[in-house]
């Protein structure tokens, strides 16, 4: 696994999450939905999260096909 596909099924289940988390036990929670948002949006520009980080601790590689 990359560290791209680490990051994208990450964000899939904290939103996934939350959501039923907003809709089953306070509508709070939503604003956890919109800051795994935000921090996707503002990676997509800056190429930076903090998780990548540590995913690439953990030993995934990036890849390759956008590397540049």
């Amino acid at each position: 696994m990359s560290v791209n596909q680490a990051l994208r099924a990450l964000a899939g289940f904290v939103i996934l999450l939350s959501v039923a988390l907003g809709a089953w036990v306070h509508p709070y929670w939503y604003i956890f939905t919109a800051f795994v948002g935000a921090n996707l949006l503002q990676s997509a520009f800056t190429h930076w999260c903090p998780a990548m980080y540590i995913f690439r601790k953990m030993g995934l590689r990036d890849d390759e096909r956008n590397c540049q």
